[in-house]
């Protein structure tokens, strides 16, 4: 009863927020409510306990009671990246495959660094000593694009299809690589007695990554199969959804990554089932399910984004070192889109010289939007650890990243590429 009552005031808030937005607000749906729940945060902090103490309490604790690391990184973002990969045409990603997977992996790696160190020499300028290990896992958590905010962004923004497929073919499969990398730097913060080798590290990549497209391959062409026998479209939206939660359990019994399983599973079910297994009604009931899917999902995960504000103790305090990460995670953003791209001018890497024009990655640089993949990654954290602090760090950043490039990314692409 304690999570039907939970999830029923998240619904019913999400329903306000998004009617609120529509009526006035009028902006990009996901971020309208954002919006109006980070107000409703600031308002509780301000006036809640003088005007409303009993309230406020039970509010505090409601939004304390939520597992966000476990909501977002446990259930919701299978559904999402499902649900995203659902909907991408393979073969546009095949066109931009060695692009995307430099960006998703070595751009990620490069970025980590590039921010840990910028923090570790920056951060005692300001009156802040932070370990360099915890400077590292900061760079970790905030390198990847989140597939689910630049999925639902990216939709309202009219990017061009090219910069878009780019973009979006990145941010479905680099948070698998930086959670890998994240557990890693975690144990070598956290664990003593792990040493992390060359070999012990690649054997994490390997399982996690590897592992998860295998099982992700295996889960969609079996439920294509199956579909194909079977062409209904109530049985195939009941096979979908077993796919992502059954899914999801054998990932995590398998010690793989339950992301790129499901974005690969997403990919071969909209691509290959649909092409072999699905007459039209089957598809168009199949694409409206996954749909709806995707818009409550993400509503309720931008209300969670807003509401984390309430949990930051002491938010203005860091205000100063995280305007400084913000410009640091767009330094970096910037190092590790342009220099794979200079290695691919100079050296033309596999026979590929990809027609980036300086448009195309000036919104690549933009449209790297950090969301709640990364508060999700800094919540896990244990307590103390300088968890306080990254977080604080990490939510102004996002909240940066959200507002500032979300809002902003469609109108920078059809001004830098409208002569192109």
């Amino acid at each position: 009863m304690e999570l039907y009552y939970t999830f029923s005031i998240l619904i019913v808030l999400a329903s306000l927020f998004s009617y609120l937005n529509l009526r006035f607000l009028k902006l990009p749906g996901t971020i309208g409510i954002m919006i109006i729940a980070i107000l409703v945060s600031i308002g509780v902090r301000i006036l809640g306990d003088s005007y409303f103490p009993d309230t406020t309490k039970e509010f505090f604790t409601l939004i304390k009671s939520f597992d966000f690391t476990e909501i977002l990184m446990g259930a919701m973002l299978n559904f999402l990246l499902f649900a995203g990969a659902l909907h991408v045409n393979i073969s546009d990603l095949r066109e931009h495959k060695v692009p995307i997977i430099i960006y998703s992996t070595i751009s990620v790696v490069l970025s980590a660094f590039i921010i840990s160190g910028l923090l570790y020499y920056i951060a005692p300028l300001v009156g802040i000593n932070i370990p360099y290990v915890f400077c590292l896992l900061f760079g970790t958590l905030i390198s990847p694009t989140d597939p689910i905010v630049v999925l639902g962004i990216l939709k309202q923004a009219k990017v061009p299809k090219r910069v878009e497929t780019k973009i979006v073919g990145e941010s479905l499969f680099n948070d698998g690589v930086a959670v890998v990398m994240f557990a890693v730097v975690m144990k070598m913060a956290t664990d003593t007695s792990f040493e992390a080798t060359f070999t012990s590290v690649s054997w994490l990549f390997l399982k996690e990554g590897v592992g998860g497209i295998i099982l992700g391959a295996l889960l969609g062409y079996t439920a294509s199969n199956v579909m194909r026998k079977t062409n209904d479209y109530k049985l195939s939206v009941l096979i979908t959804l077993s796919i992502v939660m059954g899914g999801f359990l054998v990932a995590k019994e398998l010690h793989v990554s339950s992301p790129l399983a499901m974005v690969i599973a997403g990919l071969i079910i909209g691509n290959y089932g649909k092409k072999t297994a699905m007459n039209e009604e089957t598809k168009d009931y199949l694409g409206k399910f996954w749909e709806l899917i995707d818009e409550i999902l993400n509503a309720v995960l931008f209300l969670f984004i807003g509401f984390e504000l309430l949990l930051l103790p002491d938010l203005e305090e860091q205000l100063l070192i995280g305007f400084i990460a913000i410009f640091m995670v767009l330094l970096a953003r910037i190092l590790s889109i342009i220099l794979p791209w200079k290695f691919f001018e100079v050296f033309k890497f596999f026979g590929v010289r990809p027609a980036y024009t300086k448009g195309s990655l000036t919104v690549m640089v933009w449209g790297g939007i950090r969301g709640g993949v990364s508060i999700a990654l800094v919540l896990s954290l244990p307590e103390g650890l300088y968890k306080d602090l990254l977080l604080e760090i990490t939510y102004i950043v996002v909240l940066f990243s959200i507002l500032v490039q979300g809002l902003s990314v469609g109108k920078l692409a059809n001004k830098v590429l409208k002569d192109e």
